[in-house]
């Protein structure tokens, strides 16, 4: 009788994440023995699929920052998983059936009808797609599969008593449900304010200034900044972007293109925007020209990993990992610039890879060698003027500012629309196989906790400036904004000062002498992940009583360093518990658990994503009930006791790593 007692899965946030694991435990439900039921209940209080980022009611105005084709929530089979694939569409293969099947004046077969492969789709179409994904995998799950949605909060998860299994308290009158598992899958958790936060909104409260704290853009009250009055924005990012558009058109004002330059025209209804942060620049435009095929890694691979976890112990990010990541991305990056641009070396190809490749060689060696092969200075990839272009350049006059701001600006979008520059496309693919190779590092148990932390701190924030910026038109609309005078640049190393005295915020930067006074200050940038300072209930009550923990970087010194995000067992994203063990039950994933590499970027067609990859071993660990001892909480895995990554990667975890066949692939319709 109990072989036939349904398997009770409960996830806890039904956005992407959630919805990725559903689907992978619906396509894995043959793990269980025959006759044996999945009863899955998703709990989000908004609908499932696009979860509260994505949700439709949000404004029109905002975009999502990849093009149409480059988005999808199906692994394919270029993903190197074990479960079975089940082909399903891409965003714009999904919009390209919809233009064709809904009628005139469906705003979604409208939209959907005006964007091809390279088009950036609004929030709302995305919100769509996901609806019907999610949509699609309870229509599709096989009968023996009971798909639940409960539109409110989970607000804890207690032992009942007796049984082995789990109540999930949800908000209000919704009750409890019981469940085996758990997967926590909330995505960005809310936060309270930080100390500064708190310190600059007391400051603002009491002399009669306007605060905005970090936050996620379509939550925030923006109506009272004032309109023509200066306003320091902190961040030059997505989040920037995002205030940018709904500062802008979103208070009336519009865009022509006058003699081929883009002109914004104003409502009179905006503020002054004084944006700067800590590189001074914003993140890379997306490139616009085809790209090619990602290579096969060669200098830095999960092999190459594992070998050098099994002579070093757990792997530092900067001595051990990033000189073989960074000499993987100039790998690819020459190897398109000599192969497809041959007129702009000095030697052949193979010459230069035989000199490049030798094992001994260090960075001063390669410079020199660079140096010698390539002649211009526009050529190389230097990552020293790459991440801080702003770096010793000072700008007595604000308008020199100004304009090399500009310049920066509009020569980065010449050369990411150009294919003369398809050398940095070829960079560009390089980052996503190497983060893909750092995501099976960490569930292989090969980083240490300092390592983690660097990753998920100096090289995401890389990642995301270098690779995953605004589409272009968004960068030729700040060009206009900045032209019309609605937004102007402050520089790098923005500093930001509560004036007692002025009564104003004054901020400052490394890039000019030249101050800004202001009344308003918005901190237009992400909040970073914090379990400690959560506002999320469940999460809370789970780290109170030590049956979660924060993940604590212990660095070669052994000081600890506090990460913000929960602490999971890498090699299967089980939650650890405050004493360092594992729990049997309760699982994690997502931007706010470290590990999770992947970050909050939607997966790639055909380029093995982690984030199916890491989604697909969480499904088929949960399904794997009678597993020998891998529910045993005494059993802490690549953790030891004390919070450090001890052990050497489990053999189980090690195969994996290596992944050598895709997953068995099966179709289905995939059509609207």
């Amino acid at each position: 009788m109990h072989a036939q007692r349904s398997l009770v899965v409960c996830i806890v946030g039904g956005g992407p994440r959630g919805t990725s694991v559903l689907e992978r435990l619906v396509a894995n439900v043959d793990l269980l023995e025959p006759g044996r039921r999945l009863e899955v209940h998703l709990v989000d209080p908004h609908p499932p699929g696009g979860g509260r980022v994505w949700r439709h009611d949000q404004s029109p105005l905002l975009w999502m920052n990849s093009t149409t084709a480059d988005v999808t929530t199906f692994p394919d089979d270029s993903v190197r998983c074990e479960g079975p694939v089940v082909a399903g569409p891409s965003l714009w293969e999904w919009g390209r059936d919809v233009a064709r099947l809904l009628p005139a004046g469906s705003p979604v077969g409208e939209e959907a009808r005006r964007l091809g492969p390279g088009s950036f789709a609004t929030r709302r179409l995305q919100s769509a797609y996901l609806g019907w994904v999610f949509e699609r995998i309870r229509a599709s799950a096989p009968e023996r599969v009971d798909i639940v949605v409960h539109a409110t909060q989970a607000v804890d998860v207690t032992p009942e008593p007796g049984t082995g299994r789990h109540l999930v308290s949800l908000r209000g009158e919704a009750g409890q449900l019981t469940a085996d598992r758990i997967v926590l899958a909330q995505g960005h958790l809310d936060t309270r304010p930080t100390l500064e936060e708190q310190r600059l909104a007391s400051f603002a409260e009491r002399r009669g200034l306007g605060y905005v704290p970090t936050g996620y853009t379509a939550d925030l009250d923006l109506e009272h900044l004032p309109a023509g009055e200066a306003v320091l924005l902190r961040g030059f990012g997505l989040a920037f972007v995002d205030l940018m558009v709904l500062l802008g058109q979103g208070r009336g004002g519009r865009f022509d293109r006058r003699a081929g330059e883009l002109v914004y025209l104003p409502s009179g209804r905006e503020p002054r925007l004084v944006v700067g942060s800590g590189r001074g620049v914003p993140y890379h435009s997306k490139i616009s020209y085809e790209l090619g095929r990602p290579s096969t890694p060669r200098f830095f691979s999960p092999d190459v990993c594992l070998q050098l976890r099994a002579e070093r112990g757990p792997l530092d990010f900067w001595d051990d990992l990033f000189p073989l990541m960074w000499k993987e991305i100039r790998w690819a990056y020459y190897h398109e610039l000599f192969t497809g641009h041959p007129d702009r070396v000095t030697m052949s190809w193979d010459d230069f890879a035989a000199r490049y490749a030798e094992p001994d060689r260090d960075d001063a060696d390669l410079a020199a060698l660079v140096a010698q092969a390539v002649p211009k200075q526009e050529d190389r990839l230097d990552l020293a003027s790459l991440d801080r272009p702003l770096a010793g350049r000072t700008f007595e006059d604000p308008e020199d500012l100004r304009t090399w701001v500009r310049d920066y600006i509009r020569a980065d979008l010449d050369r990411r629309a150009d294919p003369y520059f398809s050398a940095d496309g070829a960079a560009f693919l390089a980052l996503l196989v190497v983060y893909g190779t750092l995501a099976t590092a960490t569930a292989t148990g090969c980083l240490s906790t300092r390592a983690q932390a660097d990753i998920e701190g100096w090289w995401h924030g890389f990642f995301s400036y270098f690779a995953s910026g605004p589409p272009a038109p968004r960068l030729e609309e700040l060009l206009a904004l900045s032209r019309a005078g609605v937004v102007d640049f402050l520089g790098a190393g923005m500093v930001v000062e509560a004036d007692e005295a002025r009564g104003a915020f004054v901020a400052s930067s490394a890039s000019t002498p030249h101050r800004v006074t202001a009344r308003w200050l918005v901190e237009s940038r992400l909040p970073r992940p914090d379990v400690a300072r959560t506002t999320d209930a469940l999460v809370a009550h789970l780290l109170a009583r030590g049956e979660a923990a924060e993940h604590v970087a212990i660095d070669a010194d052994g000081d600890a360093r506090p990460t913000g995000r929960l602490r999971a067992r890498p090699a299967d994203l089980r939650v650890v518990r405050g004493d360092g063990s594992a729990s049997p039950d309760l699982f994690a994933a997502g931007y706010w658990v470290a590990g999770t590499v992947a970050g909050g970027a939607f997966p790639r067609p055909r380029m093995n994503a982690p984030f199916f990859r890491q989604n697909d071993a969480l499904a088929r660990e949960i399904l794997r009930v009678d597993s020998d001892n891998s529910d045993d909480p005494a059993n802490p895995g690549n953790f030891d006791n004390s919070g450090k990554s001890g052990s050497a990667p489990s053999p189980a975890a090690t195969s994996s790593a290596r992944q050598g066949a895709p997953c068995l692939s099966t179709t289905r319709d995939s059509s609207v």
